[in-house]
């Protein structure tokens, strides 16, 4: 495996058009590499420099809507009976893109497999959770789907907004469950806050749990369980654990290769292959140095010139 420190110095050597090549070559070398260690499947990269221009606005480096143009792109020409290896390397984005992407994708192939070389956060998440197999190292971490919602120029998350009126309801009315009497003056407290956020709001962020939780659970019933004696059960459990804010507390929480196997998602570890585990991490180093060095902010690419690229130079997309 090249270091990245390593390919940086290689590239530092070239000059002019060679740059170009390098990158291009390089890229296109890794993505056959993985091809042919993963039996001559498709290999597709799908890279975000969400990490390296925390700086860029969102959408140059979220999934959005329109990285179907890139995919559709990327897939001209490919084996549909092959399969395809997607190297998935993202922070996550809006939950309608991750399901045209998995629509779109699964519409293409029966055989499809995820590998997370560092993130696949939240509809990263979601996409390979919409998978047959996802390859994970030990460095790599996928994150919770519960939806997150702008208000007021901030994110926030669904599933904190619902448990927020859940607690203003039992300080102000009680609990019946537990029997807690509430205390109505409460209410002065609660108002301002509950106020502020509109009166559909409750509603519009249980929609989106449930929304998010009920689409991951029937892509996994569909493909990566369907094999288990209860495909449907299973893909419930596994989506309810994903989408359980509660529980992680944080929408940025990592998982882990082995909670994620824990909950039952198929996970191929990537250092039990050497060879796989360089193909993948000389690809992942190649794509943050065009990150750090170009005004590159998104690839999706298949290689072979099948490029789409988003990029950023100041305030010019």
């Amino acid at each position: 495996m090249a270091t990245w420190n390593e390919l940086l110095n290689d590239l530092q050597m070239q000059g002019g058009p060679a740059i170009d090549a390098w990158y291009a070559d390089h890229l296109e070398q890794s993505l056959s590499d993985i091809s042919a260690l993963r039996g001559g499947r498709n290999v597709l990269l799908y890279g975000s420099g969400f990490l390296q221009k925390p700086a860029v606005p969102a959408p140059h480096v979220i999934m959005m809507p329109e990285d179907i143009n890139g995919i559709m792109a990327a897939f001209a020409g490919m084996d549909w009976s092959k399969g395809l290896t997607v190297v998935l390397h993202t922070p996550g984005g809006v939950t309608s893109a991750a399901q045209t992407l998995v629509e779109y994708v699964r519409s293409k192939f029966a055989s499809v497999e995820v590998i997370v070389p560092a993130f696949a956060m939240s509809a990263g998440t979601m996409f390979s959770l919409a998978s047959d197999l996802v390859v994970m190292g030990n460095q790599s971490q996928l994150g919770p789907i519960d939806p997150q919602l702008q208000m007021n120029g901030q994110q926030h998350s669904a599933r904190a907004i619902v448990e927020q009126f859940m607690q203003a309801r039992k300080e102000i009315v009680g609990d019946p469950l537990t029997g807690a009497i509430g205390d109505p003056a409460a209410g002065h407290v609660w108002a301002p806050i509950l106020g502020s956020m509109g009166p559909a709001l409750l509603q519009y962020a249980q929609d989106q749990l449930d929304f998010s939780e009920r689409m991951v659970a029937r892509w996994l019933e569909q493909y990566m369980m369907a094999g288990e004696a209860d495909p449907a059960a299973a893909g419930q459990r596994i989506a309810k654990y994903f989408n359980d804010a509660s529980n992680h507390k944080s929408h940025d929480k990592r998982i882990g290769i082995e909670e994620a196997r824990a909950q039952g998602v198929k996970v191929e570890k990537l250092e039990d292959s050497q060879p796989l585990q360089e193909a993948v991490l000389t690809l992942y180093h190649v794509l943050t140095i065009l990150i750090e060095r170009t005004p590159t902010t998104k690839i999706i690419t298949s290689g072979a010139g099948r490029n789409w690229v988003k990029s950023w130079v100041g305030n010019t997309p």
